[in-house]
C-alpha cells in the first residue's frame, strides 16, 4: 500500500473510531429531547445545564462523592501494582531459587484462566473476609501482585536489561535492594508508567466488578453513579448521563496522553526484548 493511500486509509479509520467521542461531546450540551430527535451533530443551542444538573447526582450523593470514591478506590491499588509487580518480576528475572521456573509457569498459566472463572471463588472468599462493601477486594490484590500480565511484562523488561549492571553496582556496595532501586528502577520507568497507565485505566472504568463488591451507595464509584443515575428516573435524562461520562473519562484520557511517550516507549520495548 502507497502512502498516500495508507494515509487517507488510516484517517478515515480514526474518524470512525473517534466518532462516537465527538458525539458523545456534543450531545452532552443538547436538550434531552433533541439527542434522539435530530440527526445533525452539533446542538442548536450550547447549554451547560446537564453539566450543571448531571453533577448533583442522584438522592444526597453528587458526583463530587463518587470521584472521590473513585480515587480512593484507584489511587491505592495504582501504587501498589506498580510496587508489588516490579519486586515480583525483579525475583523472577535476577534471582535463582527452587522450582523457579515451575512458578513462572503458574504464574504465566493463571493469564489463562476466564475472568468468569474466578468471580464465584473471589466473592466467596472476599464474603468470608468480611471484605464486602469495601475497596479491599481491590487494593489487596494488588498488594501481592495478583495481576501476572504486569509481572510479565516486567519481566520482559528486565530481562532486557545487561546484568553486567547488577555485577558492577554490587562490586561498588549495593545489595539487592539498592541495585533494584538506583540501578533497573530508572531503566524501567517506561514500563512502570505503563502499568500504571493500564491500571489506572481499567480500575477507573471498572464497572462489573465494583457492581459485585460494593453495595452502598455511598461507596459508589464514578461508573456505579452513571448507572445509578439511569436506574433512579422513571424518565431519563439523556443529556445529563452524556455530560457525566463526558466528565468520568476526562481524566483517563488526561492521564494517557501526559504519559503517552513513556507508555509507547514501554510496550515496544517490553515487547521487543526478552
Amino acid at each position: 500500500m502507497k502512502k498516500p493511500t495508507a494515509y487517507v486509509f488510516l484517517a478515515v479509520l480514526s474518524v470512525l473510531m473517534i466518532y462516537p467521542l465527538v458525539w458523545l461531546f456534543f450531545a452532552s450540551f443538547k436538550e434531552n429531547s433533541e439527542i434522539f430527535g435530530s440527526l445533525s451533530l452539533f446542538p442548536k443551542t450550547l447549554s451547560f445545564e446537564p453539566f450543571i444538573k448531571g453533577w448533583q447526582g442522584a438522592g444526597r450523593v453528587n458526583y463530587s462523592h463518587f470521584f472521590l470514591n473513585t480515587l480512593y478506590l484507584v489511587v491505592p491499588t495504582v501504587l501498589f501494582t506498580i510496587i508489588s509487580s516490579v519486586l515480583v518480576a525483579y525475583g523472577f528475572s535476577r534471582f535463582e531459587f527452587i522450582f523457579k521456573k515451575f512458578l513462572f509457569t503458574l504464574m504465566i498459566s493463571t493469564l489463562m484462566l476466564p475472568k468468569a472463572v474466578l468471580i464465584i471463588p473471589k466473592f466467596i472468599l472476599f464474603r468470608n473476609l468480611e471484605w464486602l462493601n469495601t475497596y479491599w477486594p481491590f487494593i489487596v490484590p494488588a498488594i501481592f501482585a495478583a495481576n501476572p500480565f504486569f509481572i510479565f511484562m516486567m519481566v520482559q523488561f528486565f530481562r532486557g536489561i545487561p546484568r553486567e549492571l547488577d555485577e558492577s553496582a554490587h562490586l561498588d556496595g549495593c545489595n539487592s535492594f539498592a541495585i533494584l532501586y538506583r540501578i533497573l528502577i530508572p531503566l524501567c520507568k517506561p514500563a512502570i508508567v505503563s502499568i500504571g497507565i493500564f491500571q489506572f485505566i481499567w480500575t477507573w472504568n471498572d464497572f462489573f466488578n465494583t457492581l459485585i463488591y460494593i453495595n452502598s451507595v455511598s461507596k459508589f464509584t464514578v461508573s456505579l453513579g452513571l448507572k445509578m443515575s439511569i436506574d433512579t428516573v422513571a424518565e431519563v435524562s439523556w443529556n445529563q448521563v452524556m455530560a457525566m461520562s463526558m466528565v468520568a473519562i476526562v481524566p483517563s484520557i488526561v492521564i494517557f496522553f501526559l504519559a503517552q511517550k513513556y507508555f509507547v516507549e514501554g510496550i515496544a520495548t517490553s515487547g521487543l526484548k526478552g
